[in-house]
Parts: C-alpha cells; sequence; structure tokens
C-alpha cells in the first residue's frame, strides 16, 4: 500500500496546482471521427481536492495520455464536480471529473444548475465514489440527524461532496443552512480541524482508499467513527436513483467492521464538441491501460467496459461509444 501512494504522489506532482478558473489552451484538433486516433495539442483535466482520488487519478491520467498519445495533457486542482462542470462548459477546461449525480443535476438544469441544462457528454463511467462520514467519537454523534447543531465539514463550496452533504442533511430532516455549522472546507482543511479538534465530523465522497482520511482514522483511532447512513437511502433516491448501498470494508481505514454507506458513480465528462476522434482515443486508452491507473490508485481497478456506457442520463460521447462498442 505505501508503495502505491508513493506512486500516486509522485504522479500527482505533474498536476497543475491552481483551484479556480483557469484560462485552458487552444483545444486539441481530432483525426478522423472513424480513426480512433487521437490528434496534437494540448488538453486540460479538472480534478478536484489535492487529497483526493480526483486529484490523485487526474495526474496519472494526464500522464498516460501525454506518453501514449499525440497530446499533452495537464491536470488540475479544483472544487471538483459542480465547479468542473461549470468551466468545463465554459472552455476552461477539456475534460472533467464528475460525480454522476451532479452530473445528471446538469444535463437536466437542476439542483446548482437550476433551469440551464449543461451541454455536456461522458467519455465514461468510472468508479463508484464511497459516501463517507466520519464523526468525533464524543461527538454524541450516532446518526446524520445527530449532526443538529454541530461542526460539520459538508466539502469544498461547488463540490460534490457539498451536493451529497447537504442531500443527506436535508434527508435527515436538517436544514444544511441553519441546522448545522457548515463548514465549507477542502479535504486537506478537514482533515486538519478533525485532528485538532474543531470540527465535529465530517462527509466526504471519493474514492477507496481516500489518503486523508486515511491519514485522520490513523492519527486518532478509535477517537472517530464512520456513521451507517444507508437508513437515509431510500429518501436519496427519490432525489436521484443514481444512489445506491455498498460498504466500506473495514480493511480501507482499519476499522472492527465493514461500514454499509452510500455510494454513487463517477463520470469523465466532455463538452459536446469535443473531437470524436479524440473521445474514441482516450476512452480507448484508458481501459487498455487500466492497469497502469491502477498503480497510481487502487480504485481504477474497479472501472470495467461493462459499467462504463451506463452513463444516463448524461448521453455518452459518440467517439466514447465508438470505443466501446
Amino acid at each position: 500500500m505505501k508503495r502505491v501512494f508513493a506512486a500516486a504522489a509522485v504522479l500527482a506532482l505533474t498536476v497543475t496546482g491552481c483551484g479556480g478558473k483557469q484560462q485552458a489552451d487552444q483545444p486539441a484538433p481530432g483525426g478522423t471521427a472513424q480513426s480512433c486516433e487521437a490528434g496534437e495539442g494540448r488538453i486540460t483535466i479538472a480534478t478536484g481536492n489535492s487529497g483526493g482520488v480526483y486529484y490523485v487519478l487526474g495526474g496519472g491520467l494526464a500522464q498516460l495520455i501525454s506518453n501514449n498519445t499525440k497530446l499533452r495533457a495537464t491536470a488540475a486542482e479544483t472544487g471538483a464536480s459542480v465547479q468542473n462542470i461549470q468551466q468545463l462548459v465554459a472552455g476552461n477546461y477539456d475534460i472533467a471529473f464528475s460525480l454522476a449525480d451532479t452530473a445528471a443535476d446538469a444535463v437536466n438544469g437542476k439542483g446548482s444548475f437550476d433551469g440551464k441544462p449543461q451541454k455536456v457528454q461522458a467519455l465514461s463511467r468510472i468508479y463508484p465514489n464511497s459516501t463517507q462520514v466520519l464523526v468525533r467519537a464524543d461527538a454524541g454523534i450516532n446518526s446524520v440527524a445527530d449532526m443538529k447543531g454541530k461542526r460539520i465539514s459538508t466539502g469544498s463550496p461547488k463540490s460534490g461532496t457539498e451536493v451529497i452533504a447537504n442531500r443527506l442533511l436535508q434527508a435527515a430532516g436538517l436544514k444544511p443552512d441553519t441546522d448545522v455549522q457548515a463548514q465549507r472546507l477542502d479535504l486537506a482543511k478537514t482533515a486538519d480541524g478533525m485532528k485538532s479538534g474543531t470540527l465535529d465530523g465530517l462527509v466526504w465522497s471519493g474514492g477507496l482508499p481516500t489518503a486523508q482520511i486515511t491519514d485522520i482514522t490513523t492519527a486518532l483511532k478509535d477517537k472517530v467513527k464512520f456513521l451507517d447512513i444507508t437508513p437515509l437511502l431510500p429518501a436519496l433516491k427519490q432525489v436521484n436513483p443514481v444512489y445506491d448501498q455498498a460498504v466500506i470494508p473495514k480493511a480501507t481505514y482499519g476499522q472492527p467492521a465493514d461500514v454499509p454507506t452510500v455510494v454513487v458513480p463517477n463520470l469523465l465528462l466532455v463538452r459536446e464538441d469535443f473531437p470524436a476522434a479524440n473521445a474514441c482515443a482516450l476512452t480507448k486508452l484508458i481501459f487498455d491501460k487500466q492497469a497502469d491507473l491502477a498503480k497510481v490508485h487502487p480504485a481504477a481497478k474497479e472501472m470495467t467496459k461493462q459499467l462504463a456506457t451506463q452513463t444516463d442520463p448524461v448521453p455518452l460521447h459518440p467517439g466514447a461509444k465508438q470505443a466501446l462498442g
């Protein structure tokens, strides 16, 4: 495991560490639509918080693209899903990681995209995110409803984590803006707050394992515990049917037992005008070189071609459809 994260750390150094908007390079031209061969040029990838799996895999994906195609790819740290889609559509990035529920909101013009459907398509469904709700054992929190009045990190502003955190609170009968002391923190600041005791708990949506969740559980041991949030799954499914149930295996963070939780798939998104040949070439590359991505982070092992096309209601890009057909 140490070797895995050492490799991830090296690859993460390839990521351009800037949180806000950035001016993207000119979009790379693609080859012919039927060639499935990437053209030349530069592309940018919107990832997520520096401690999260998006960031690590995004750096690995950028290196994979640069080493195996004529494209030169760079990846950037961002606030994640909502921000990624907004800046993807604005032309600041060419590829973006996103939670499937946030992407569904985007194409349907709901939630953070109220009344403004976003013209994005998917290259692939990738690995699932586990909703990881971790609280201090002495905070008196045994359910999401118990978070009333507590100091809870709900994730970076405009992140998929924040979307899920607010939906969990609402499903538990709480008002996110008034019933909890919501702290809109990135993962690094969240980890610091949990260890220092300035936070009572956190919500994080990410792949397994997430390095900074490992940091918290290693540092605090039995002073923290995970919550089983699956009693809220029926209410979440009424909001978006993409939510499902799984477990956080006990070995992931050295816990005494598996923790039932809610999961949601991740998608790789592009704009509708992303060149078809590039879409085909990059989608094919991801699965041809999946083992290399899994060396960057084990979450990549959970990607399958069988599930790759299951991106509804987000349309699959025609180039990706060619690669996965």
